[in-house]
């Protein structure tokens, strides 16, 4: 069995590392950080859309490429590894792969080719303050055919046109739905939000009667939520991959060129032993993504615990890796012209994207105890 990307996903994953190193570097990166009024960097969004790569998985009949997912865990790995300021995660990994999965013809025909030319910029609305959202906690209301309330925090919520929205629904006596909204439309506000990495924007949205639309069934949305996370958690973790790899050459090529009492700093044992910790979360959350890109690319049964194993291992590595990288840079890590805390924002800020590290503990855990019950 082979568990290698083929030749040509290799090649599209060397042609995404030098578009995005040419036109996604730390000064773009940084642009967006010190500039409070971007939400994203609009010209690189552009750029990324007339590349093909928000519709690589999309379907030729709505205006995609028609590749898969496997092309997808190659183009977020390269994303990860940018750092690229651009609503990407928000717009491929959930908005899109709800449509994809739950969407009525008519929702994707209206949608879908949107996302592929870069004119739908979609995102998640489901948090409405700490813990995990269930229907008997939402606030925000369904009416069968406009939302009430607020969301808060949602990741790319301000540069957003249209946003999956949690909602206790009052047509089917309580219970969750998923319902689209077109933010650019009535009874709808946004207000950007500061969190620990801007170059990810987030925002408080308000509904006020917004006219809305169910996405699936109704009152089957906290399980069409769980599906679309489990789909994301997976290309989450590659773009942790990304960023794990990127903080591992930074902190090796920094102990190889920096000297201190005549000798490379990396001929040290603390420095090597860091290093090797970083490497080995790596690989093995490399090894968790790898076999959560099988289960996602097939429809395998076993993706929702390939997911949770993939999440998990992704944060952890992401984690180690953006903090020993500040470390083995040394005093020079902690300062803000060196970007070793560019990465470190960003994996603190994945850590929470699609539920946090414990949550997914609990779920891996409860997963594993029906599968083995069964």
């Amino acid at each position: 069995m082979n568990f290698d990307f083929s030749d040509d996903q290799k090649y599209l994953k060397e042609q995404a590392r030098k578009f995005l190193s040419e036109q996604s570097s730390m000064a773009v990166v940084r642009t967006i950080l010190n500039d409070d009024t971007k939400s994203h960097d609009a010209k690189l969004w552009q750029a990324i859309a007339d590349m093909g790569w928000l519709g690589a998985a999309i379907p030729e009949a709505y205006g995609g490429l028609g590749l898969g997912e496997l092309e997808l865990c190659v183009l977020a790995e390269e994303m990860g590894r940018s750092l690229a300021p651009v609503p990407w995660a928000s717009t491929v990994y959930f908005f899109a792969e709800a449509l994809k999965i739950a969407g009525s013809e008519a929702q994707k025909q209206a949608l879908l080719p949107g996302v592929a030319d870069g004119s739908v910029i979609g995102c998640v609305a489901a948090s409405e303050g700490p813990g995990e959202p269930r229907a008997a906690h939402l606030t925000t209301r369904f009416d069968g055919s406009s939302v009430s309330g607020t969301k808060l925090p949602v990741a790319d919520g301000d540069c957003a046109t249209h946003a999956l929205v949690l909602v206790r629904d009052e047509t089917c006596g309580g219970a969750a739905s998923l319902v689209i909204v077109d933010l650019r439309g009535a009874g709808v506000s946004a207000k950007s939000v500061k969190t620990f990495d801007p170059t990810r924007s987030h925002a408080s949205i308000t509904f006020d009667k917004a006219p809305a639309h169910v996405l699936g069934e109704a009152g089957d949305g906290e399980a069409l939520l769980s599906r679309i996370y489990d789909r994301a958690a997976v290309l989450v973790s590659f773009e942790q991959i990304g960023g794990s790899q990127a903080c591992l050459e930074m902190a090796t090529d920094y102990a190889k060129g920096r000297y201190a009492f005549s000798r490379q700093i990396g001929s040290f044992q603390a420095i090597k032993h860091k290093l090797a910790d970083m490497y080995v979360a790596l690989e093995i959350a490399r090894s968790n993504a790898y076999y959560g890109a099988w289960a996602l690319s097939t429809d395998a049964p076993e993706l929702p615990l390939a997911a949770a194993a993939a999440r998990i291992a992704g944060c952890e590595a992401y984690y180690l890796a953006s903090k020993e990288n500040i470390q083995t840079h040394g005093g020079m890590g902690f300062t803000w012209e060196v970007d070793c805390h560019l990465y470190y924002r960003r994996a603190k800020l994945l850590a929470l994207q699609a539920g946090a590290p414990a949550l997914w503990k609990e779920k891996l855990v409860r997963r594993l105890e029906l599968r083995n019950a069964a």
